[in-house]
């Protein structure tokens, strides 16, 4: 069963890229130029029709968001998730969700505030400090990320990842590089279990290649550096 993965460097198609490494299962990549504005095109949007990175061809058609195919191909193949018949499938499940529905979310709108709040500078600034503040009451993103690192610091320490750690260590790199100069706010540090399951998946050979695919440097999680991919654009 082979795979078509549309990517751009340093995009979500990392962290589907990094489970299809870890499954052994063969693909290959297709860029979307962001450069171009590829992925707002036509020739995209008929792969994609909500024009967004990534999108997987597999042999029962095309799938998109980033959690759906990861869950798909952890049924598929059988690896990187509680089982159905699993007790901790369910909670698992919720973590996963939470991660693509907020905490993911809330990053894109830390990422382009534009796109939410238009190009009043006053407010952008305005959201992006609510979403890096430390509420006690708000789900911010300091308090979304505390809440998967209890949860991750609960479950046992396999050898292979799951398919939310592979989220997650994207998760962790992207908040320590974007936006440039506006991430004094996150430490990895304080994020003990992100903080392991970061440098675990520095050492693998399997987070190696994909490193090494996308220009991602030696230690792409736990002290990441901007990209340098040999082909495409992050931005």
């Amino acid at each position: 069963m082979a795979y078509v993965l549309h990517y751009a460097p340093d995009n979500a198609s990392l962290i589907v890229r990094m489970t299809l490494e870890e499954m052994g299962v063969d693909y290959t990549t297709a860029l979307v130029d962001r450069a171009a504005r590829a992925q707002s095109g036509a020739a995209y949007r008929n792969i994609n029709p909500a024009g967004l990175i990534p999108a997987l061809e597999t042999p029962h058609g095309v799938m998109f968001e980033t959690a759906a195919i990861l869950l798909w191909l952890s049924d598929t193949h059988g690896q990187m998730a509680p089982r159905q018949d699993n007790p901790e499938r369910a909670r698992f499940l919720s973590m996963l969700f939470f991660v693509s529905n907020t905490l993911h979310a809330q990053l894109r709108m830390l990422f382009y505030p534009e796109k939410y709040v238009g190009d009043d500078a006053q407010a952008q600034r305005a959201m992006r400090d609510r979403l890096i503040s430390n509420s006690e009451t708000a789900m911010t993103l300091p308090r979304a990320l505390g809440l998967v690192d209890a949860y991750i610091g609960a479950q046992s320490d396999l050898d292979a990842p799951s398919i939310l750690e592979c989220y997650m260590a994207a998760i962790v790199r992207w908040c320590a590089l974007y936006p440039a100069g506006l991430t004094a706010w996150f430490d990895l540090s304080a994020y003990p279990a992100l903080a392991t399951i970061a440098a675990r998946l520095d050492t693998r050979s399997t987070t190696r290649a994909v490193a090494e695919a996308e220009g991602l440097g030696h230690t792409p999680f736990s002290r990441p550096v901007l990209p340098n991919p040999p082909e495409g654009t992050a931005l």
